[in-house]
C-alpha cells in the first residue's frame, strides 16, 4: 500500500494517501496528546514507509524523519469515533489503529490486553486512519480540526 503511494515530492493535498487521527477533545489535552502520540507510534511501527528519511540541516545536524504526507488531527466525540471505526474496518486498503479507554487506564501492556480481551465493545478515545485519500475523506469528511 505505501511503497507505491509514497511520493515525498508532492504536497499533502495531492498525495494519494491520507493520514488522520480523530480524537475526542472532551478527554482533555493530556489524554488527547497521549492518544495522538501512541497512535502515531502505532502507525510508524506498522507502516514504516509513512515516515521519511532523516534530514540534515545546513550545519549537518540530523533531524528525524517525519511523515512525508503529514497527518491531520481532527475532533469528534466517542460515539462518532466508534461509528467511524465501524465503517473504517470494512474498507479495503485502510489501516486502522485505535486508542481505547482500556489502553489509557491500564498501567501495563499485560493489563491492557487482559482488560480488552473481556470487553465486547470498548469506549474509543481516538482512532488513526491511513489509506487512499478518497476513502479517508468519506470516513471523516466534515470533521473539524482539533483545537
Amino acid at each position: 500500500m505505501l511503497e507505491e503511494d509514497a511520493r515525498t515530492g508532492v504536497t499533502t493535498r495531492t498525495a494519494r494517501l491520507k493520514w488522520v487521527i480523530v480524537a475526542d477533545p472532551g478527554l482533555g489535552s493530556g489524554l488527547v496528546a497521549n492518544a495522538v502520540a501512541c497512535l502515531g507510534a502505532a502507525v510508524g511501527a506498522a507502516l514504516p514507509g509513512v515516515v521519511g528519511e532523516a534530514v540534515p540541516d545546513a550545519a549537518g545536524s540530523p533531524h528525524a524523519g517525519l511523515p512525508w504526507g503529514g497527518v491531520s488531527i481532527l475532533a469528534a466525540d466517542g460515539a462518532k469515533i466508534r461509528e467511524i471505526r465501524a465503517k473504517a474496518v470494512t474498507r479495503d486498503g485502510v489501516f486502522v489503529a485505535d486508542m481505547t479507554k482500556h489502553a489509557q487506564a491500564s498501567t501495563s501492556y499485560e493489563e491492557y490486553t487482559a482488560s480488552l480481551a473481556v470487553t465486547g465493545e470498548p469506549d474509543y478515545y481516538a482512532i488513526s486512519l491511513l489509506g487512499p485519500r478518497n476513502k479517508i475523506g468519506k470516513l471523516v469528511g466534515g470533521l473539524p480540526l482539533l483545537r
